[in-house]
């Protein structure tokens, strides 16, 4: 019954409260979440947000990926901060229709099979990349390599995500066979 809950409660959030969104199948969302998108959001197929968790800019999300609770994409260029004469409480803001300022054209791009951790912020127009893995409370400022583990704050590299070259790519061949 509770399955049947959760279910029912995806099919919602897929087909009404974020209708306007491009959702693929097997959407799941924790409670508390929030997205929001000037033109574009794309999530893939199995996708996974923890609760609390918020994506507040323009994304495309591949397939098989996972956030944990708490999980932040954000935009750089929220508020027009320089905007003369006006507190940025105040200033021109993305959300706004006549907003022109930066940011507009920036994209965050999440590839295939990749894990973000609980309390991770992902700022606006990064790319990261197949397989990657995003350690817990890190801050995404730069571009992400495939199947590599990032964490920090600013996030850098800190390992592989598999021990060998041979692993990863039968992984990689493995994953062309998958569907679910």
């Amino acid at each position: 019954m509770i399955q049947f809950i959760k279910n029912l409660r995806n099919l919602y959030l897929t087909k009404f409260k974020y209708r306007k969104y491009q959702i693929d199948s097997g959407f799941h969302s924790g409670i508390r979440v929030r997205l929001w998108a000037k033109s574009t959001l794309e999530i893939g197929k199995n996708f996974y947000i923890g609760r609390d968790s918020f994506i507040e800019t323009d994304c495309i999300i591949g397939d098989n990926v996972i956030f944990g609770n708490r999980v932040a994409i954000v935009g750089k260029y929220d508020h027009y901060y320089q905007q003369i004469g006006t507190p940025i409480r105040l200033s021109s803001a993305i959300r706004d229709k006549d907003y022109t300022w930066n940011g507009l054209n920036l994209v965050t791009k999440i590839g295939n099979d990749v894990w973000i951790g609980f309390g991770s912020t992902i700022m606006q127009g990064i790319i990261i990349n197949d397989g990657a893995i995003i350690a817990a409370g890190s801050v995404v400022t730069k571009d992400v390599e495939a199947y590599c583990i990032y964490g920090g704050n600013p996030a850098k590299q800190i390992g592989e995500r598999f021990q060998t070259v041979e692993d990863r790519n039968k992984h990689i061949e493995l994953l062309k066979a998958y569907n679910p």
